[in-house]
């Protein structure tokens, strides 16, 4: 998600837009940027949110030739508002469209406003089909506009026949509810509700919502102190742990609550902080992990007693004694929100009995076909009862996803034995009264493209709500937290000038949580520190006083500087070892923090205890950045300056006073090493810094410093060079002046004979030194002067190998160079690994997001250097894969690699095969090829090559095709004997036949495809019947299974039910071959095969066993 100042570039057709940020690679988001729908503490006076429909008019719009386009203002909740539309896209082939806050320019600092809005772009043929997307944003001077950047495909837009340009005329409408916030900024929680919150690490507000409703259920908090730790355990590493400390500091802490141990526990990276997963399957995955944790421990079995219920599957016959029942577990139930007015309207829909006759009759095994009744009946329900609301779900006729924002009303107490106990079974524990109590109510605001998260919850069942929103905590009452969030449709009255309008409510529950009123007691149970382990107390107090300590420095920071000050011993210390450019490191020298209003005088008498140095021998030089980005001393401090307080020095280069000082001190020494007084620096004085290096041993050290004059001549300080190195005093050098290295190298040769100021030598320049080498010398040391060997150092880059068989681990390192060529590369790889022939060197760069092999591999020489190698966007790695291949790398380009999946005829088993032929080569070349390594049912078989995704068929490869552009990454290639097309007569059809189930993911009832699609030949005048008897025996399908199948006509995904007279041959219309590649048979049962993952590429299905060869 991108703001729209900074326009976005491939965007996804849904995608919302919220400010740039620098996130990993991947889907984005889901949820907007946090708003803060009307939170308020009890004492504190929130007006009630006012609404406006507002409807913009625009003729000429095909001729509209500016980028933007703003609406009319219109004021809603006193606030100033307009529409913006990019009528061309905002960089994209889609409408672009936001709510803009007018007077964003002319506000006062700071100010912020929530809203929550839709837009939509009017059909003016059919309005129904108007298309509109909904979102809630908090606005701000950073963020003064939010909308969609993909709202619309502009060839839609733009098409008369669509309807929503007529007499090139387009109508908008937005919809605006605001409610203004009083003082976010200095609200305390703590103080306001005695709770605390817990912070969003991008977009884990859905996980905030569930942890705070586990944790305020006492009975599960305290068996998660209970689990076993230990005090060498680390947060991040153990779940336990992590969950513990997070309880802990929900429990004692004074502000909000950091997540990232939990979700690094998780083994979540920043890329899963970054997206909105499914509350229901974190809260499953949570469970099933905790209760495998607790196994064994004192707490063993909590997770089933808080959570699990049983309910029975039955089917009944009507006309003989048979019934077949299932007992089966749940820890949440999912009701069905749309066509309910409530929870108990879900639960009457839940245990609804379904009539199995005519068609549809159920095989009872000894008593054959039979009428029957279906349905489910609970056994028992858990002490805390967990519902998740199905309030999204697949719009077959729009064929999108949408969010159910219908009005569903749930009751403070849920009798669940109601109507003598109509949703029991027969084996129900009657002496259990079932009658609940609401403890918490997860809310989603926001429409399916995006939306925020947050909980209302009763921690002690009282009649105080309080809602948990992230990091803030607010008391509300019990309208807010029960009718506001039904959904539905609210009347509003937005002014005198205006009609009211229902507006549609975009927040309501999505999840409820009750608790059994016989085991409240047992469950809201005290917890406090005696539930708590010792070292876990330790741990957590010395991380509280830590985090205070931390707190008290960073509220106090403006009031001191930081001091960094670099001594000689720093640069003998760094030079040659951590640092070759530049004098010094300061993130590696004694720093000082010093109130700002300290007299630097007074430092320096600290200094004087600190170092040793009296201060009548101390001299402070003050940093400055160059233009060519080096960092050197630049000058003295005056005495006028060291008169000042510390907080009014400030480097030259700095236009404001920065919290950090760094200095340069220096110390001049007599014979005897002591400190002495500083010599006297007059305008004509430079301070230089030598490096001495040894091309002999390639290596480059600090060899001191000197006050040299600047009508000087370097020749004139030979000697004294020289003496610092320890060399003859006539000893030949050559000198250099290092100038920069960033983006490269410059240090160039000095002349000894011209002086400092004609070489244009300052102060804080640095000269670097060596013997001066015969030729045979030269010729021998690899690098003989200093700029050989300081553009070695600044080219050098240890790389970490991995094999791209164990992609995790490191297999060896190399210090190379970055300007090393691609054959630079290969060629030491190979030497380490013990190969000749480098071109069998294959390498793959490093995806430093996913952390993960990049899907392609480097090509043969294509890639200038090492450098290339290693980037990956802005980012640089230090990270190879290489493989060892079986023939040459370029040889091997020039041929195309197919992973092809045999389904061998008879036999049940899939076997895969690599096939690599020239690409220019043909699928007749591919068939050709697998000819020589599988099994045929006879010799003269045929072979299809088909391309399956998802258990769908989508092509048959005709002989011809050339084999270069096939994709198997995301595709399976499927080989088979070809039979149904040699026995098609004139009046026959072939259809595709696809196995389905009708399952629930992430609230939404969806198709889903499983096993293997196959092809089928129907004839005509044969009735479902007849095709039936044909399925059962090709797939040898046991008759009781069978009978519970269904079959449907499925066209665009939705089904339609056929009865076993319906004629096949009338439904499926001949397209080619092959039929109709959009309609398909599709066989509804559940998919009971054995769960082994075969996996191709980068997807995991569930497939035939699997054997793989060469």
């Amino acid at each position: 998600m991108t703001s729209m100042t900074t326009p976005p570039v491939d965007q996804e057709d849904e995608e919302m837009l919220v400010p740039h940020s620098d996130v990993v690679e991947g889907p984005q988001p889901m949820e907007v940027a946090q708003g803060e729908p009307a939170s308020t503490a009890e004492n504190q006076q929130v007006e009630e949110p006012q609404s406006m429909k507002f409807t913009w008019t625009i003729d000429k719009f095909s001729r509209l030739n500016t980028k933007k386009h703003y609406s009319d203002i219109f004021v809603v909740g006193g606030y100033k508002w307009r529409v913006l539309i990019f009528p061309k896209g905002n960089n994209v082939d889609h409408l672009s469209m936001y709510l803009d806050v007018a007077d964003s320019s002319t506000l006062a600092y700071g100010w912020s406003r929530y809203a929550q809005f839709s837009l939509a772009v009017v059909n003016q043929v059919h309005y129904k089909y108007s298309i509109r997307k909904d979102t809630q944003h908090q606005f701000n001077a950073r963020e003064s506009d939010w909308g969609f950047t993909s709202f619309m495909p502009l060839s839609d837009l733009y098409d008369p026949s669509k309807g929503y340009i007529v007499n090139d005329t387009v109508v908008i409408e937005a919809e605006v509810v605001v409610r203004k916030i009083l003082d976010y900024w200095s609200y305390d929680s703590k103080k306001e509700t005695g709770y605390v919150g817990l912070k969003n690490q991008g977009a884990t507000c859905y996980m905030n919502s569930l942890l705070q409703t586990l944790y305020h259920i006492p009975y599960f908090r305290k068996a998660v102190y209970h689990m076993p730790t230990t005090e060498n355990d680390m947060p991040i590493g153990s779940i336990p742990l992590a969950l513990q400390s997070l309880f802990y500091k929900l429990q004692y802490n004074d502000t909000s609550v950091a997540t990232k141990d939990l979700t690094k526990s998780f083994g979540w990276d920043t890329y899963d902080s970054f997206m909105q997963h499914d509350v229901q399957e974190l809260n499953r995955v949570l469970c099933e992990k905790l209760e495998d944790k607790m196994k064994g421990t004192v707490v063993e079995g909590t997770i089933q007693k808080l959570f699990e219920g049983h309910h029975m599957n039955y089917i009944e016959c009507i006309n003989v004694d048979y019934k077949s029942t299932r007992k089966e577990s749940f820890y949440d139930l999912q009701l069905d929100v749309k066509g309910c007015r409530d929870v108990y309207a879900s639960f009457d829909k839940y245990v609804e009995v379904e009539r199995l006759e005519g068609d549809n009759k159920y095989h009872a095994e000894e008593h054959g076909l039979q009428d029957a009744k279906k349905g489910v009946l609970f056994i028992d329900f858990p002490p805390v009862l967990q519902l998740q609301l199905k309030r999204f779900e697949y719009d077959f006729m729009r064929d999108t996803m949408v969010k159910i924002n219908d009005r569903y009303e749930f009751p403070l107490q849920l009798d669940l034995d109601r109507e003598n106990g109509k949703y029991l079974s027969p084996d129900a524990d009657r002496s259990v009264r079932n009658l609940y109590t609401l403890h918490s109510v997860l809310v989603h605001s926001g429409g399916v493209h995006g939306g925020h998260y947050y909980a209302f919850i009763r921690p002690t069942l009282s009649d105080q709500w309080y809602k948990f929103d992230d990091e803030r905590v607010t008391k509300e009452d019990m309208k807010r937290a029960l009718e506001e969030q039904y959904g539905g449709e609210e009347e509003t009255n937005p002014g005198f000038n205006n009609t009211s309008f229902k507006f549609t409510k975009y927040s309501n529950a999505y999840m409820l949580v009750y608790i059994r009123e016989s085991d409240k007691d047992k469950i809201i149970c005290d917890v406090d520190e005696k539930d708590i382990a010792e070292h876990l107390k330790i741990r957590l107090k010395k991380e509280q006083e830590d985090e205070e300590d931390k707190r008290k420095y960073k509220a106090q920071a403006h009031l001191y500087t930081i001091v960094k000050v670099a001594r000689d011993e720093d640069l003998l210390e760094q030079i040659g070892k951590d640092t070759y450019f530049d004098v010094v490191d300061h993130d590696k020298v004694k720093s000082f923090r010093i109130q700002k209003q300290t007299p630097f005088n007074d430092f320096k008498e600290e200094l004087a205890k600190e170092f040793g140095i009296p201060v009548q021998y101390q001299r402070f030089w003050i940093w400055a950045k160059r233009q060519n980005h080096t960092y050197r001393p630049n000058r003295p401090l005056t005495p006028q300056e060291e008169a000042q307080p510390v907080g009014q020095l400030k480097e030259v280069s700095n236009k404001t006073h920065n919290a950090e000082l760094k200095l340069f001190l220096e110390v001049e020494r007599g014979q005897d090493l002591r400190p002495i007084p500083p010599p006297d620096k007059t305008r004509e004085d430079i301070l230089l810094f030598f490096k001495l290096y040894d091309p002999e041993k390639g290596e480059l050290c600090y060899a001191g410093r000197l006050l040299v004059k600047l009508s000087g001549k370097p020749i004139e300080y030979i000697t004294k060079l020289n003496q610092m190195a320890g060399f003859a005093p006539d000893e030949e050098l050559e000198l250099y002046e290092e100038i920069k290295f960033e983006p490269c190298v410059m240090c160039e040769h000095l002349d000894k004979r011209c002086s400092f100021r004609l070489s244009q030598i300052e102060d804080g320049d640095i000269i670097c030194f060596q013997k001066s080498l015969p030729s045979a010398s030269q010729e021998a040391s690899q690098y003989p002067d200093v700029p050989s060997f300081l553009e070695y150092v600044h080219n050098r880059q240890i790389v970490h190998f991995r094999s791209m068989e164990r992609p995790k681990e490191d297999d060896f390192c190399l210090e190379l160079l970055k300007v090393h060529t691609y054959d630079d590369v290969v060629e030491r790889v190979a030497q380490k690994i013990g190969m000749d022939d480098p071109s069998k060197i294959r390498l793959t760069s490093h995806n430093c997001y996913s952390q993960q092999p990049k899907p392609q591999p480097i090509r043969y020489r294509g890639v200038e250097n090492l450098s290339e190698m290693l980037i990956h966007y802005n980012q640089t790695s230090d990270i190879l894969y290489y493989e060892v291949l079986d023939i040459p790398l370029p040889e091997l380009q020039g041929l195309k690699n197919l992973k092809v999946a045999f389904h061998h005829a008879t036999k049940d088993e899939v076997v895969i095969h690599n096939i690599r032929l020239p690409k220019e080569s043909t699928i007749a070349d591919v068939i050709d090829e697998l000819k020589t390594k599988v099994e045929l049912s006879h010799p003269n078989a045929e072979l299809r090559l088909l391309e399956v995704f998802y258990h769908k068929i989508y092509k048959i490869f005709p002989p011809s095709e050339k084999i270069e552009n096939i994709n198997d990454q995301y595709w399976t290639l499927r080989a088979e004997e070809a039979k149904e097309e040699k026995n098609l007569g004139p009046n026959d059809r072939l259809i595709h036949v696809y196995h389905f189930s009708k399952e629930t993911a992430q609230n939404q009832m969806q198709v889903q495809n499983f096993g293997e699609p196959f092809f089928l030949v129907i004839h005509e005048g044969e009735t479902l019947a007849e095709v039936k008897l044909r399925i059962q025996k090709k797939l040898e399908v046991p008759d009781e299974e069978f009978s519970k199948w269904k079959f449907a006509f499925m066209s665009l995904g939705r089904p339609e039910y056929l009865q076993d007279s319906d004629v096949l041959f009338k439904r499926f219309q001949r397209r080619d071959v092959y039929g109709a590649w959009e309609q398909y048979l599709g066989l509804e049962h559940s998919d009971t095969s054995p769960k082994r993952t075969y996996v191709n590429q980068n997807r995991h299905t569930f497939e035939k066993s699997v054997k793989i060869y060469n």
